[in-house]
């Protein structure tokens, strides 16, 4: 069995429907999901360090640490549900995810990153909280699409019609846009002699 089947395998949850994620390349997919996974890590282990703060009693560095743990366990809850096999409705909430749109959970884990940083900001919070933003990036990324090939983007184009260009000598692409109009409308250039001579002499 290869690396990658093993991978697949051990993220991979029973009676799965399919979702937007599933549309990536694997290494994608699960690279993204490895970054998920290790920001939760660190966000729990930060998480207890800033929530000693309790001996300094500083409040508002305690509540943050708090919080990386709540968010390290959520973000691994919805990356890695096998580290929550006993927890039924992990699986549940983790396959309800999976089959929402990308940019929702992108904009979820950016909002959650941004909470701890703004109670205790810090190394211990800042680099933890990165790597989760990291990955709502990556994962709005991957909710954009990939981008089309140039012969796709010809065609829409010329199927949107608003090209208006020389396509061969002596031949023109007709085009009905409203915009195309300020370009066929144009008026000549006229030539008004050298700059710094007077024309009329």
């Amino acid at each position: 069995m290869s690396f990658t089947e093993k991978l697949t395998s051990l993220m991979s949850r029973p009676n799965q429907q399919p979702g937007p994620l599933d549309e990536q390349p694997i290494y994608i997919k699960y690279g993204v999901r490895f970054l998920g996974i290790v920001g939760a890590f660190f966000c729990i282990l930060f998480g207890l360090f800033n929530a000693l703060a309790v001996i300094t009693f500083n409040v508002s560095c305690l509540i943050g640490g708090i919080l990386q743990v709540l968010i390290g366990f959520i973000v691994m809850a919805l990356e890695a549900p096998c580290c929550f096999f006993c927890i039924d409705h992990v699986n549940n909430l983790a396959g309800w995810t999976d089959a929402r749109p990308l940019w929702n959970r992108a904009a979820f884990y950016c909002v959650l990153a941004l909470l701890p940083v703004f109670l205790c900001f810090g190394l211990g919070s800042l680099f933890p909280c990165a790597l989760v933003f990291g990955t709502g990036v990556l994962y709005g990324m991957m909710g954009l699409g990939k981008k089309a090939s140039i012969d796709e983007m010809r065609q829409a184009a010329v199927n949107s019609g608003i090209t208006g260009v020389t396509v061969a000598p002596n031949m023109t692409t007709t085009t009905t846009s409203d915009r195309a109009g300020i370009i066929n409308n144009a008026q000549p250039f006229s030539f008004t002699g050298a700059v710094g001579t007077d024309s009329n002499v």
